[in-house]
């Protein structure tokens, strides 16, 4: 298939199998979810009666206080004692196959050309590191909010995009689920799209 690079003068020949596959929502569902959850810390932690300091005597003898017993003054029950149960550090790392990725990430990329989401230029470079430039060349594709995928990052449209807010630039190689359906606009170069075709093909 031929997708049309912006201006109309020329057009991109891709492969069906990477930009023409049917849409799965419950894989992409899965791939974004599992992205996600990789990308939690989860180390959270509480300390149990073991790990709480002090305790260590029995705080009165068994018998004949009156009282109830007790082992130690950092019983989850007392001030001051450990958690019953206390969170422990985790990992929410799913497990997602290879096949099943890419497979997600070709069902993205061809909703996108669907929705036309995805506009595809020749090259998107600035030759000075000016804001100015950077957004007049964003004015000039009537784009506001986008995600840029480059082939390989040039230092100075990266420094001319830093203070121009809803738009972040990626290299194909960091890619990823999450960052191509949160931009309303994928902007990508020639050489970028034939590189996503190489990695999901």
């Amino acid at each position: 298939m031929k997708i049309e690079i912006h201006g109309g003068k020329s057009s991109l020949e891709v492969a069906d199998s990477t930009f023409g596959a049917a849409f799965n929502e419950a894989l992409v569902h899965q791939i974004v979810t599992a992205h996600r959850a990789q990308a939690r810390r989860g180390s959270k932690a509480q300390k149990t009666r073991s790990d709480a300091r002090g305790g260590g005597t029995k705080p009165w003898r068994q018998k004949g206080t009156g009282r109830a017993r007790a082992g130690t003054i950092r019983s989850p029950i007392w001030v001051g004692g450990g958690r019953a149960f206390a969170a422990r550090p985790r990992d929410y790392e799913q497990k997602v196959n290879r096949k099943m990725y890419r497979a997600g990430m070709r069902s993205i990329l061809s909703e996108l050309l669907r929705q036309e989401r995805l506009v595809v230029v020749d090259s998107f470079e600035c030759e000075n590191a000016k804001t100015r430039e950077f957004a007049a060349k964003l004015e000039s594709l009537g784009i506001s909010t986008a995600l840029i995928v480059v082939d390989e990052y040039h230092t100075k449209t990266c420094l001319a995009a830093r203070n121009v807010p809803d738009v972040d630039i990626l290299d194909l190689r960091e890619v990823d689920p999450v960052s191509l359906i949160r931009y309303p606009t994928v902007i990508a170069t020639a050489a970028a799209v034939k590189g996503l075709e190489e990695r999901f093909a």
